[in-house]
């Protein structure tokens, strides 16, 4: 009741305030109505170390384990062959964001070898533009984020034995 009391006491002593002096009536609303949250934690975004200077060579590692030609590569990467070429030259850097995607593409022909055992039947079975349960897949959904996690996606329906 005391608790009750001194509220009622407090917002009295606020409609007093308003009368008097508005400045004085803010500090003491701020009092009342002041509420605690955490602050939020912004981060900031940073290459990651692994796509940092990709290199050529970097990317040959993951080329030479897929069956992909180089003109399929470079759509893959939205880049040339030619540039392909150039950077195959002088062991180029790849821009950051080619070079994440030659990363992702890296798991996807992991996870790919883990659901059909060789890379050449993983490669086969993209190129038959298989079904899933959001439309058919075809080589072409590697270009796109969301191609490559539609892949994903049904790589591990089929490893789970899900294969609609």
């Amino acid at each position: 009741m005391k608790s009750a009391t001194g509220v009622v006491n407090l917002l009295a002593n606020v409609r007093i305030m308003k009368r008097k002096d508005k400045n004085i009536t803010y500090k003491i609303n701020d009092l009342i109505s002041k509420v605690e949250e955490p602050a939020p934690v912004y981060r900031s975004i940073k290459v990651l170390p692994q796509v940092k200077d990709f290199t050529y060579n970097e990317f040959k590692k993951i080329a030479d384990k897929s069956l992909f030609t180089q003109a399929e590569w470079a759509a893959i990467l939205h880049v040339s062959e030619r540039t392909l070429q150039r950077y195959a030259k002088n062991n180029g850097s790849f821009a950051t964001i080619n070079a994440e995607r030659a990363v992702q593409i890296a798991k996807v022909l992991k996870e790919g070898k883990i659901t059909f055992g060789k890379a050449a039947i993983f490669y086969i079975w993209l190129k038959q533009n298989p079904y899933m349960l959001e439309g058919n897949l075809s080589f072409n959904s590697l270009t796109s984020y969301e191609g490559i996690q539609n892949v994903l996606t049904q790589l591990g329906r089929i490893q789970h034995g899900i294969l609609a």
